[in-house]
């Protein structure tokens, strides 16, 4: 991993220097548009709408579009003038239980790695937090973008998740919220039963990215010159019609798909069953 920015935690009168690092990556198959008579790359030009000239990247600016249709052309100076003072900080704002922080906030994660000489107060730093059982609420500047933020450990390591601001979430403004759905007793009884039946520790490693690997078998097998097989396509199931119906046949499933899980892991913890010895034969005495 390489480091794509480089500042300092400030925590209160503590300054930890540190670098961060994307801790995620994308795993997706990447395409270039080609011509597909032969295979050529294409390129794209930057032309002016005005005047139809091409024109070089150095010569480009940011533009604001007015509700007139007018724009307004700003430049690497109006950006430089702008009140960033978190520009090389993370500054801790506030300690916070993890519980209070809704998901829908939080945008990336990435992880903060100590320099040299911030090792000891990064180390003293992280086992309080992770004493204190909370998170810090954060406020950081990448890429031209003030953020909040949550740190808080995982493995060792401070993970800096930053988050959109409250007016970039957006309300789920639905119909059906307003209407008066009614659930019966024994249909939200059914489902809870589901739920339960289908509970389990959460282990990623036991997920993947199944259409992935099989476009990765695509290319492969058009590199390899074989002929590509397309799969079937699962049929999709239409909507319950009997809900009570829908919920138990599910239970029962669930319940079979947990059984047979549970059978093979009981048969391989399960001991070899010992053999009798066979009886010693005594030994003929000589005459």
């Amino acid at each position: 991993m390489r480091s794509i920015w480089k500042g300092a935690i400030s925590f209160g009168l503590v300054t930890i220097p540190v670098k961060l690092y994307s801790a995620t990556e994308q795993k997706d198959v990447t395409f270039h548009q080609v011509h597909r008579a032969d295979g050529g790359r294409i390129k794209y030009k930057r032309v002016c709408q005005a005047d139809g000239e091409e024109v070089p990247y150095a010569d480009i600016a940011k533009g604001y579009e007015l509700a007139t249709g007018e724009i307004v052309v700003l430049t690497d100076d109006d950006f430089a003038g702008l009140p960033l003072s978190t520009s090389r900080r993370i500054d801790v704002l506030q300690f916070t239980p993890a519980e209070q922080i809704d998901p829908i906030y939080f945008a990336k994660t990435y992880y903060l790695e100590p320099d040299a000489q911030g090792a000891k107060p990064y180390v003293l730093l992280r086992d309080a937090l992770e004493r204190s059982g909370q998170v810090a609420i954060v406020k950081v500047a990448l890429r031209q973008r003030e953020s909040l933020a949550t740190l808080r450990v995982r493995d060792g390591i401070f993970v800096l998740e930053t988050m959109l601001w409250p007016d970039e979430v957006r309300v789920a403004d639905f119909p059906f919220l307003e209407e008066d759905v009614e659930v019966r007793p024994q249909e939200l009884k059914m489902a809870e039963s589901l739920i339960e039946t289908m509970v389990a520790d959460f282990d990623p490693a036991e997920y993947k990215d199944a259409y992935r690997e099989a476009l990765q078998e695509v290319i492969e097998a058009k590199v390899a010159g074989r002929e590509v097989v397309a799969p079937e396509a699962p049929v999709e199931a239409g909507p319950a019609v009997d809900l009570m119906a829908a919920l138990r046949a599910s239970v029962d499933a669930a319940k079979k798909e947990r059984e047979a899980a549970k059978k093979p892991a009981a048969k391989a913890a399960k001991p070899a069953e010992e053999k009798p010895a066979a009886p010693k034969r005594r030994a003929k005495k000589s005459a």
